[in-house]
């Protein structure tokens, strides 16, 4: 299971004097911003880390509402596990997953991860988590189906390791305000968190959440509501 979350109260002067330059200081206001403004996110939903690695390969291109009614499938049949995974009939498991849609697809990179824990790690979460950082992502990258973006949840939200996740609200967002080029690539991106802000799991477990809540409620691809972001100003 996993323990229960924690509102945790943010320390920003501590937070800007752990951070690195203008540039740390930047997102730390950012950050402030964004927090006085939503309050915690409690990201990510899931009763397991297990489940919430499978809710980040499902949430590829889909609404949680839709991942969440796969999930619930997988649960009212009982195989939500990694042996019953595992050895399911890749038909089958396309159709309990069906809304979340991209259902063949999603179920053949769901076989492939699964099938590396089952294979590689005894089924054992807790042995691929307790590599390094840097290992255990390499291990999740070379798994076909899963980019950067959906290892970094899975590392973050499901293992607790201090990795920024990067997704098109905050490529949007910085670019915006100007601080990375519209050709900036994912690893261009996340460098900036990593390398300006103090590797905090909670910390970028928050700025993530708080990213996707900007860009649906006033960064949007259309029709921004710049008026009154938050960030107005910056």
């Amino acid at each position: 299971m996993l323990p229960p979350k924690v509102v945790k109260d943010f320390d920003i002067d501590f937070l800007l004097a752990s951070s690195k330059g203008a540039t740390g200081e930047l997102l730390i206001d950012i950050f402030k911003r964004l927090y006085e403004y939503f309050g915690p996110q409690n990201w990510w939903p899931g009763d397991t880390r297990f489940e919430v690695c499978i809710g980040a390969i499902l949430t590829q291109n889909t609404s949680w509402k839709n991942v969440a009614k796969a999930i619930e499938n997988l649960k009212a049949k009982g195989v939500l596990s990694i042996k019953k995974l595992y050895h399911i009939d890749i038909s089958y498991l396309a159709q309990l997953i069906r809304p979340a849609g991209y259902f063949n697809i999603k179920a053949r990179r769901l076989k492939n991860f699964v099938s590396v824990i089952f294979e590689d790690f005894s089924s054992d979460l807790d042995r691929l988590f307790s590599l390094e950082l840097d290992e255990a992502r390499e291990i999740l990258l070379s798994i076909q189906g899963i980019g950067p973006e959906t290892a970094d949840s899975i590392l973050l939200y499901a293992g607790g390791y201090p990795t920024f996740v990067v997704d098109a609200y905050t490529k949007r967002v910085l670019i915006r305000h100007n601080i990375i080029d519209e050709d900036a690539s994912y690893e261009d991106i996340r460098y900036i968190f990593m390398n300006y802000l103090p590797l905090d799991t909670e910390l970028f477990n928050e700025y993530h959440a708080l990213f996707v809540s900007l860009g649906k409620n006033f960064c949007k691809k259309k029709n921004p509501a710049c008026d009154n972001c938050p960030l107005k100003n910056i």
